[in-house]
C-alpha cells in the first residue's frame, strides 16, 4: 500500500519538472521543426528520455484521473512534434 503523503509529492514533483523542464524544452522543439528543421542528437535523446519516462509512469498516471487533461496534452504536443520533424526528415533530399 502506498503512503498517500508520499505519492501526492512525487505527482507534484513531476508537475513541476513538466512545468519548468520539459515543457518549455518541447516547446523550443516545436518551434524549431515548425521552421523545417531537423532534430538534432540531444533532441531526439530528449524525446527517448520523455518516452520511456512516460511509459515508465503509465501505472501511475492511471491511477490520476484528475490529470487526463494535462496528460493529454502532453501527448498532443509530443504528437505534434514528431510528426513534423519526421516530415521535415522525410522532405531532406540525399545532399542535406
Amino acid at each position: 500500500m502506498s503512503d498517500p503523503d508520499n505519492e501526492q509529492g512525487v505527482i507534484t514533483a513531476l508537475l513541476e519538472r513538466l512545468r519548468t523542464q520539459r515543457l518549455p524544452r518541447a516547446l523550443d522543439i516545436k518551434a524549431k521543426v515548425e521552421r523545417g528543421e531537423a532534430l538534432d542528437t540531444f533532441e531526439l535523446n530528449f524525446l527517448d528520455e520523455v518516452f520511456a519516462d512516460a511509459q515508465r509512469l503509465q501505472p501511475r498516471w492511471r491511477d490520476h484521473p484528475e490529470l487526463g487533461a494535462i496528460i493529454a496534452s502532453m501527448i498532443h504536443l509530443y504528437h505534434e512534434i514528431t510528426t513534423r520533424a519526421l516530415a521535415n526528415e522525410q522532405g531532406r533530399g540525399p545532399e542535406a
